[in-house]
C-alpha cells in the first residue's frame, strides 16, 4: 500500500487551513503531506492508521499527525453497508512547521517546538483534558484572522502540555531520534539507526556511551524503561512494518531487511511488539 501525496497546502493569504469533514464515512486513503495535522473526530468509530501504528477511533478522539508521516482513517465495516444511516464527521487544521515564523524561535515558545518534533511520529491525546481543546477548535470557526491564531497558538499551547499522551508511529518507523536529549543515549540512538540491520553488540554500544556493559545495561534500562534488546527490536520491527505496508516485500524478506537472523524469532518479536502476526498486519492494511 504505497502512500499518496495529497495536497493539503494552506492558502497565500493565511497561516491555517480550518475544515469540517462529513458525509457516510472517511475516505479511504493512505496519503501523507508536508503540512502537519490535527484531527479532531466528532463522530464516527473506526480505526486510524498512523505510520506502523493501528489503533481504534471513536468520537472525541484527538491526534497531531506530523508532516509526511503517511495516515488514513478507515470506518468500521458497518458504515459501508447499503443500507447504513451512519455517519461522520471531523475537523482538521493543516499548517506548516513555520507557519509562525521566527515567533517559534523565541525562548517562551520552547514547550511549542517540542510538541512539533514529538508530532514528527503522531501524538494522541487522552484523558479529560480534551474537553477543553476540543471546544477551542470548535470556536476557531467563529474567528478570523489575529483572533483566529491567537486562538490556534492556544491550542498548540495547550496540546504541548497536555499530561496524558502516548505517541503513535514507531521510532523505527519514522527513522527519527530528534526527541532523544540524553547526551550519553543520543549517540547510541544514532548508531542504532545507521546499523540496526548489522549484528549490534552490547560492548560496542557501551563504548559508545563510554561506559562498561553491564553500566551500559542498567543506564539504559533506567533511561528508557526498557532493555537495549527490547529497544533495537522495536526499531527492527518499525522498520520491518515499513517494508511491509510499502508492499515491496513479503514476510520473509521483510524478516532478513531488518535484522533479524531467522523468520521465527522475527514472528515472535512482532508479535510482542504489534500484538499480531506480519501476516495479520498485512491484511489491516489492505484497502478495500
Amino acid at each position: 500500500m504505497k502512500a499518496q501525496f495529497l495536497n493539503r497546502s494552506v492558502g497565500t493569504d493565511c497561516s491555517i487551513a480550518l475544515e469540517e469533514h462529513g458525509g457516510k464515512f472517511f475516505k479511504k486513503l493512505w496519503h501523507y503531506h508536508p503540512e502537519l495535522e490535527i484531527m479532531l473526530i466528532q463522530e464516527g468509530t473506526g480505526s486510524i492508521f498512523v505510520g506502523d501504528n493501528i489503533t481504534k477511533f471513536e468520537p472525541g478522539t484527538l491526534v497531531i499527525i506530523g508532516k509526511n508521516l503517511p495516515h488514513l482513517w478507515q470506518n468500521d465495516k458497518n458504515y459501508f453497508a447499503d443500507e447504513s444511516q451512519l455517519a461522520v464527521s471531523g475537523i482538521t487544521i493543516h499548517f506548516n512547521e513555520g507557519f509562525a515564523g521566527s515567533l517559534l524561535e523565541i525562548p517562551e515558545m520552547s514547550s511549542l517546538r517540542n510538541l512539533l518534533t514529538r508530532a514528527s511520529r503522531g501524538i494522541e491525546f487522552l484523558g479529560e483534558a480534551n474537553s477543553a481543546i476540543r471546544n477551542r477548535i470548535k470556536k476557531m470557526f467563529e474567528l478570523s484572522g489575529y483572533e483566529q491564531i491567537m486562538c490556534f497558538l492556544e491550542i498548540l499551547h495547550m496540546l504541548s502540555i497536555h499530561p496524558k499522551y502516548r505517541s503513535l508511529s514507531s521510532l523505527g518507523y519514522m527513522d527519527s531520534f530528534k526527541e532523544i536529549r540524553d547526551s550519553k543515549i543520543l549517540p547510541v540512538y544514532e548508531y542504532v539507526m545507521n546499523n540496526f540491520k548489522d549484528n549490534i553488540t552490547l560492548n560496542t554500544v557501551a563504548g559508545i556511551a563510554n561506559m562498561n556493559a553491564s553500566a551500559f545495561s542498567r543506564y539504559f534500562a533506567s533511561a528508557q524503561k526498557k532493555t537495549f534488546t527490547q529497544f533495537v527490536n522495536e526499531i527492527r520491527i518499525g522498520y520491518a512494518c515499513k517494508l511491509l505496508i510499502d508492499g515491496q516485500h513479503n514476510v520473509s524478506e521483510a524478516c532478513f531487511e531488518s535484522g533479524f537472523n531467522n523468520l521465527s524469532n522475527f514472528n515472535r518479536q512482532f508479535l510482542s511488539i504489534k500484538h499480531m502476526s506480519p501476516s495479520t498486519y498485512v491484511k489491516m492494511h489492505v484497502i478495500r
